[in-house]
């Protein structure tokens, strides 16, 4: 070589030395901070990734401090109503033990009411005050609000609603109407004649069955008032039809029926006499084909009743009498009808209601829309609220109200007690269930989720220090190397200085 203006060993010795340097730089960069992506030069479909990640695992995190958030709301909720439980059970007794009217002074009666103001007071305190962070609880601030309720609904209690927009429209279709369980009784005039005999019958229903007699020339009319002072505790009463008696369960429902057994028909034998059931197609009239002779009716006769058909939304509903409930992620609600839409085919009004806004919604996902939002409703348990339409409510065992033990009706009192029992059992139960089902499977759910979307980000970004390190070794040697070398470069044109002699 005798060229001395170009060095091509030194550019050489330089562009190699420079690269192991940028390689020595990267390993000290990522070594020093632990991730393998720095910058978008180091991997740039990486570092999206990562960063999506990132924005994914800071999300659920959220929605983990969301859902134990209303872990801890529900928990309060559910203190409240565990003292109005206690409460509603003191009522219980109180009521009880009022109702005697002999054994128990006037005093103690007032003094019983006394005691029943107080709770009452008590349940309303609860509701007004359970509160987290100054929002109320249990006064009804998280039951959802309605509009255009339709007058064929005489009841509604509405436990979840999801949907977007500013109102929801619940559609009430009935495809099939209750019934009550019914008999006919045919005695062929409006006086029995038994021949001077006498005529056992055994009334029965829901709640019990009664053995009644009667004598011959009783009237019809008096033999359903009997039938009717034990309707509290059959659960059948009876009307006048014509020249027969007509026996109906109190209530709508597959669970509810009515029956007969003749015990003694003694002489009693009309023609055409005996017990029928009611026809199907139309429960006013009976069944001709369905007859049974007093004297053969020695077994029980049973007509049960039926609960209505319906789909809400589109969505075939389960029924217990004139109530039809519908439990999707999306709504679930019990729409009570009255009797005449309950058995009247067809659409209940152009909207049974509207669901206009209310309930309590937590974001329980990383994703905000209306899949990850969970919606529940806390309905008031204040005295006015507990209860229902059909029996009343709690206020009315207030004193000067219909209800009040010392002149009110204990057996009404006893009922709006139950019905109040079971309404703050249930908001108790589903309060669990979501405690349980919803918010602990969602923080478990979430926490394997971020624990995943992080494992992954750190395959990603994160740096391998085993390669890192051992990378950083051989650029150290490298640089090293390239130097030494770039200086053997450097002196090489000096050789050509021996051909000058």
């Amino acid at each position: 070589m005798g060229r001395i203006n170009t060095n091509v060993q030194s550019l050489i010795a330089q562009r190699v030395l420079g690269q192991n340097q940028r390689s020595l730089g990267s390993s000290l960069e990522r070594l020093s901070t632990g991730l393998r992506i720095n910058s978008g030069k180091d991997d740039p479909a990486g570092l999206i990734a990562s960063n999506n990640l990132g924005a994914e695992i800071t999300s659920k995190n959220a929605a983990v401090s969301n859902a134990n958030r209303a872990d801890q709301v529900v928990n309060i909720a559910a203190g409240g109503l565990s003292e109005v439980s206690g409460l509603l059970t003191q009522l219980q007794g109180l009521v009880t033990s009022s109702s005697s009217t002999a054994g128990i002074s006037e005093a103690e009666k007032q003094a019983n009411q006394l005691q029943i103001d107080s709770i009452l007071q008590t349940i309303d305190r609860i509701s007004g005050s359970t509160s987290f962070q100054g929002i109320k609880l249990l006064n009804g601030n998280f039951d959802f609000k309605t509009s255009s309720v339709d007058t064929g609904v005489s009841d509604y209690k509405i436990n979840a609603a999801k949907y977007s927009g500013g109102s929801m429209n619940v559609d009430v279709l009935v495809t099939g109407s209750a019934q009550k369980g019914g008999l006919f009784l045919s005695f062929g005039a409006a006086t029995i004649n038994t021949g001077g005999s006498q005529f056992t019958i055994e009334i029965g229903g829901a709640s019990g069955t009664r053995q009644l007699t009667f004598s011959s020339s009783t009237s019809l009319n008096n033999i359903a008032a009997a039938i009717n002072s034990f309707t509290s505790i059959t659960g059948s009463k009876a009307t006048v039809s014509g020249t027969g008696l007509r026996l109906d369960a109190s209530d709508f429902g597959s669970a509810n029926y009515a029956s007969v057994r003749v015990v003694k028909a003694g002489g009693l034998a009309p023609t055409n006499g005996g017990v029928y059931k009611l026809n199907s197609q139309n429960t006013a009239i009976a069944d001709t084909t369905s007859h049974t002779a007093f004297a053969s009716a020695n077994n029980t006769i049973t007509d049960n009743g039926a609960d209505v058909s319906a789909t809400i939304n589109g969505i075939t509903a389960s029924a217990s009498g004139k109530t039809a409930r519908v439990n999707t992620d999306f709504l679930d609600i019990e729409v009570t009808l009255s009797d005449s839409k309950s058995q009247t085919l067809g659409a209940v009004g152009t909207h049974a209601l509207s669901i206009t806004g209310g309930g309590a919604n937590f974001q329980l996902s990383g994703q905000v829309d209306i899949g990850g939002r969970v919606s529940i409703g806390v309905q008031s348990v204040a005295s006015s609220s507990l209860g229902n339409v059909a029996v009343g409510y709690l206020n009315s065992l207030a004193s000067g109200q219909a209800q009040n033990v010392v002149t009110g009706d204990a057996e009404q009192a006893q009922k709006i007690i139950g019905a109040a029992i079971t309404q703050v059992s249930s908001l108790s139960g589903r309060l669990g269930a979501f405690q349980s089902n919803t918010v602990g499977a969602t923080i478990r759910s979430l926490g394997v989720a971020v624990e995943n979307a992080t494992a992954a980000q750190s395959i990603i970004r994160d740096a391998d220090f085993a390669s890192e390190t051992a990378g950083l070794t051989r650029s150290q040697i490298l640089v090293n190397a390239s130097t030494n070398v770039l200086g053997l470069a450097n002196q090489a044109p000096q050789a050509v200085l021996q051909l000058l002699g």
